[in-house]
């Protein structure tokens, strides 16, 4: 493991668990607020404090596996924050269970976006994204932040339960349906979640590289 490898396994697992997945969370649990089910505001869960969005064992997992990537020359991991309780009875809207969904990819967009006008700043300034100064970390922590927060977009819009993506496509499906496929990933759900990160990269990476070079405006990933 060199030591550009550590800083962005570093930089990553502190980003998941202080910024990306707290407002990931956050936007869940404010969305279903505001649409009618207050479930996750009795708990605690409209905050951004990390705390009340960790989850020991997806943390846990998360910190072990890209510390195990960075060893293996990609820090890259797999883990999660603390679902957020919503109860889809109490929603208000035809598709308000999508809207909650959707709320935490489309928050995570706007983090890659944010990180993406800081990046170009820099960038814009001769400051390259490595740890050879202070600033230069800055702008390694902008260039993981774009990459993060586009992978947990694009991971959790997989129409796989508990992934936000299965609620989108519940909502589309008519209740029949909807309710045959419930039943069917209820049972089999699990080992297609497993299956789908094991393959998750092929499947995401020819999405995932053109969204993060166009918001870097320079080629910051590659197949």
């Amino acid at each position: 493991m060199n030591s550009e490898y550590l800083s962005e396994a570093v930089i990553w697992i502190g980003m998941f668990l202080l910024v990306s997945g707290p407002v990931h969370e956050c936007a869940h649990a404010f969305t279903a607020w505001k649409l009618g089910d207050g479930t996750a505001k009795l708990f605690g869960r409209v905050s951004l404090d990390p705390f009340r969005h960790f989850d020991p064992i997806g943390g846990t997992l998360l910190i072990v596996s890209v510390m195990l990537g960075a060893l293996a020359g990609s820090p890259i991991g797999f883990g999660w924050a603390k679902p957020t309780p919503v109860n889809p009875y109490n929603l208000r809207g035809r598709y308000a269970d999508t809207m909650v969904a959707v709320a935490g990819p489309l928050s995570n967009l706007a983090l890659a976006c944010i990180c993406a006008i800081a990046f170009r700043i820099l960038y814009s300034n001769g400051i390259d994204p490595d740890n050879t100064s202070a600033a230069n970390m800055v702008q390694l922590v902008f260039a993981t932040g774009i990459e993060l927060n586009v992978v947990l977009m694009l991971f959790n819009l997989i129409p796989i339960a508990p992934l936000d993506g299965s609620h989108v496509l519940f909502d589309f499906l008519d209740p029949r349906t909807a309710n045959d496929v419930r039943n069917f990933m209820n049972q089999y759900g699990m080992m297609l979640l497993i299956l789908v990160v094991l393959v998750a990269w092929r499947v995401i990476l020819p999405v995932l590289v053109p969204i993060v070079n166009f918001l870097a405006g320079v080629q910051l990933l590659a197949y």
